[in-house]
């Protein structure tokens, strides 16, 4: 009788297993069947917000179901970050994620709510794009050169505006005070959109912050655009420098943006929103509006996105801390 205990309690946990994993498979056989929700980390009207809406749309068409925007702004991302991290892992509630609130933010917030690497599930790398130094139309200089001589003219007067304390466009700003030996006031908002009116009206004097938000305002000169953050100059505007073409040399930053769903998603969800993620990105149209808005399309496998996360973290660690940038 003890020679077939074994092979009896093997078969037994195999049954349990398929039990347990059954239901599993069965709800990702039928997923979507209803609208998904895509948690964006700040208002409507910036960058980020932007991209996801475009996303969203050819994502839903390729799943054959609505992908409804929710943007929960807030404290860099951290919101909508840790709602993300807490929702059912059922691959209905998505998170288009940044590298400020995936790789920037562990070194930011002391007591980060939530683990960038093990409450996500990687679905794909989606865009990349750089900053862009604008500044508004009080302000007098025409060059990155002019631009620091009034900084250090007057430290501690001019000042630069980001979408929210710990974003990439806040470290951006941070990182070029360190680098070009100036002090600045950082004003924080909760998104572009807010900080874009109050930079036409003269209220904050520049941002490092996307081209996506600007491209109207830069073309009709109600804003200058004085360097861009990326390591090679931008197609969209090919007349405009790098920072380490204009003196700052070693300066890079361009902001990544992909997909993440909560911890636990099963593989085959994860899969089919890859899949759909990938045929979405594909769009033509849509790739071409981007690469005109100086926004590269691109996609990625779930490892691939979860490699770079896990790359970037400790970078930013040693940015941030060379920076001396800080949460308020």
């Amino acid at each position: 009788m003890r020679m077939h205990s074994r092979p009896n309690r093997r078969a037994a946990l195999l049954a349990v297993a398929a039990a347990t994993f059954a239901p599993l498979a069965a709800r990702a056989a039928g997923f979507p069947d209803k609208p998904l929700r895509m948690v964006v980390p700040f208002p409507a009207g910036g960058a980020a917000d932007l991209m996801a809406r475009g996303l969203a749309q050819h994502l839903g068409e390729a799943l054959g179901q609505q992908v409804v925007i929710d943007n929960r702004g807030g404290a860099g991302g951290t919101v909508a970050a840790e709602l993300v991290a807490r929702a059912p892992a059922d691959g209905y509630t998505l998170f288009f994620a940044t590298m400020g609130t995936q790789a920037i933010n562990p070194a930011l917030y002391p007591k980060l709510r939530y683990d960038p690497l093990k409450d996500f599930a990687p679905v794909a790398l989606t865009h990349i794009t750089p900053r862009v130094l604008v500044v508004g139309p009080s302000v007098q200089a025409r060059s990155v050169a002019e631009f620091i001589a009034l900084a250090k003219a007057k430290p501690g007067q001019v000042t630069y505006g980001s979408a929210g304390n710990g974003s990439s466009s806040h470290l951006s700003g941070a990182l070029f005070e360190s680098m070009a030996g100036v002090n600045m006031v950082h004003v924080p908002y909760k998104g572009s959109a807010p900080l874009l009116t109050d930079l036409l009206s003269g209220r904050v004097d520049a941002t490092f912050d996307s081209f996506t938000v600007y491209e109207e305002y830069i073309k009709t000169g109600r804003v200058r655009a004085l360097a861009v953050t990326s390591r090679t100059r931008m197609a969209a505007l090919p007349q405009v420098p790098t920072l380490a073409e204009a003196g700052l040399t070693g300066y890079e930053v361009s902001n990544w943006l992909g997909l993440l769903a909560p911890a636990g998603t099963p593989r085959e969800v994860v899969a089919k929103l890859h899949e759909a993620t990938v045929r979405a990105m594909a769009d033509a149209p849509m790739k071409r509006q981007l690469t005109a808005l100086g926004i590269e399309p691109l996609t990625s496998t779930p490892e691939e996105f979860a490699a770079l996360i896990r790359s970037e973290i400790p970078k930013w660690a040693r940015i941030v801390k060379a920076s001396g940038a800080k949460v308020e």
